[in-house]
């Protein structure tokens, strides 16, 4: 299959996907736990960076649509899908990843940062291992010194696909649950020192989830 033609099949793939996630998402009960973190740092005209599991991503996707937020996709084929269905959505792109168009993409989400807008991280992303964090968010957050929010999300109900990050796909008329955690700062001088800080930020996350399991 040539490019016009694997071009042509994402833009009917990604139509497709953002037309179902539309109406399964309007059946789906959602709750915000800690919502205020995300609502001061607003209000402070603070820009921030969402760091989160590449699993959770479709429910955070529809949950923070049209919100003023940049998200870093791979260039990779299911890359290119996911990107159309988040512009789709209101979302700015940035793409590239850690382990390919790392530097431009490290660059163009501290433009994203500076210029007012937020920026959402899948840190285990994309390609895994699932909730190890990479070092890219990290580093962003030391250049740019905004706050990394960890953001949880989680279904009553939901379908598992056979990937590596187990993509959850909520059903329909499930709870879905979004839990942010205190945000992270970081402190370091070098970029270098900032990757020190991934066992804390993986930490955070799954403390944001714990939040919320137990409420």
């Amino acid at each position: 299959m040539n490019q016009p033609e694997q071009d042509r099949e994402a833009t009917w793939i990604a139509r497709l996907g953002t037309a179902l996630l539309r109406t399964l998402a309007l059946t789906w009960r959602v709750r915000f736990v800690n919502e205020r973190i995300v609502h001061e740092l607003r209000e402070s005209k603070t820009s921030f960076i969402y760091v989160l599991w590449h699993g959770e991503l479709l429910p955070l996707l529809w949950t923070h649509r049209n919100r003023d937020v940049a998200v870093i996709i791979s260039e990779h084929r299911d890359g290119e899908i996911i990107a159309r269905v988040a512009r789709a959505l209101g979302f700015r792109l940035v793409r590239g990843s850690t382990s390919r168009g790392a530097a431009r993409a490290l660059l163009n989400a501290s433009r994203e940062l500076e210029t007012g807008f937020d920026l959402a991280v899948t840190v285990d992303g994309p390609r895994g291992p699932a909730h190890t964090v990479a070092p890219g968010a990290l580093v962003i957050s030391q250049r740019t010194h905004a706050p990394m929010v960890p953001v949880w999300a989680s279904a009553s109900r939901s379908w598992r696909l056979k990937s590596w990050d187990r993509f959850m796909i909520p059903k329909p008329f499930a709870r879905v649950t979004i839990a942010y955690g205190d945000p992270i700062r970081i402190s370091a001088d070098t970029p270098r020192d900032a990757t020190q800080e991934t066992d804390n930020v993986r930490a955070r996350i799954e403390q944001a989830g714990d939040i919320a399991t137990h409420l």
